[in-house]
This record gives structure tokens, sequence and C-alpha cells, in this order.
């Protein structure tokens, strides 16, 4: 897959956007091991998104 900025750009906001819904919905108390790993693997994939940015920064 041919590393494109915008496109890395367009995942993170989603991510974020992910994240934040998801973290809007978390209950107060007893949140479910489903939620928790739900932001996890969100959390993760922004991650990865943001260092995939920044090395394709690096590149041009």
């Amino acid at each position: 897959m041919e590393d494109d900025p915008a496109r890395t750009r367009e995942l993170i906001r989603e991510l974020e956007q992910e994240l934040a819904d998801l973290q809007a919905r978390l209950p107060a108390h007893s949140v479910s091991p489903s939620m928790i790993q739900a932001l996890e693997e969100i959390e993760e994939r922004l991650e990865a998104a943001r260092r995939r940015l920044a090395s394709e920064s690096e590149i041009d």
C-alpha cells in the first residue's frame, strides 16, 4: 500500500472521533471488558497511524 499523508491524517481524525465517542459512552463504574478492549484497540491504531504520519513526513 502506498503511503499517503492525507489519508493517514484522515484516518487519525476518524480514530480520534471514534475514541471520543467510546469514551463518552464509558460508564463511571463497572466498565465491561469488551469496552476496555475496544478502547485499547483504538488507542493502538491511533498511535500506529500517528507514527506512520511522522515517518511519512520525514520522507517528504
